[in-house]
């Protein structure tokens, strides 16, 4: 479900994953066909540093919205790791699940991805 006001650009086509590093898009599009609508339109909203509330149903890739762009910032800028930089509520339930699938197997992925092109993987 997307917030977002303002026009499109029909002249332009919209790359959901073009604002993210090379190494995050590679690792994303060698893992999925292609990014859900909830994801597209969170990662707009995440990339502006908009405050953004995900509603999506289940499966819909909600998490791995709000957790692929912090990991994507924090790896392409590790010095700017100091202080809070993403606030993520999740339900109690369903926290273990989240952060194995959405915070650690996209962390592997892009080390794996930046170990073969010789740059400095995520930590």
């Amino acid at each position: 479900m997307s917030t977002r006001a303002g026009p499109q650009r029909p002249d332009r086509p919209h790359d959901p994953l073009g604002r993210f590093g090379a190494v995050t898009r590679e690792w994303f599009a060698g893992t999925f066909a292609a990014p859900t609508s909830a994801q597209a339109d969170a990662w707009d909203a995440i990339a502006d540093g908009d405050n953004t509330l995900v509603i999506a149903p289940t499966g819909s890739g909600k998490t791995l919205a709000a957790f692929l762009w912090a990991i994507d910032r924090l790896a392409a800028h590790p010095e700017r790791r100091a202080g809070t930089r993403v606030l993520y509520v999740s339900p109690l339930k369903a926290l273990a699940v989240d952060v194995e699938r959405n915070l650690r197997t996209p962390l592997a992925g892009l080390a794996r991805i930046a170990e073969r092109r010789g740059v400095p993987a995520p930590d």
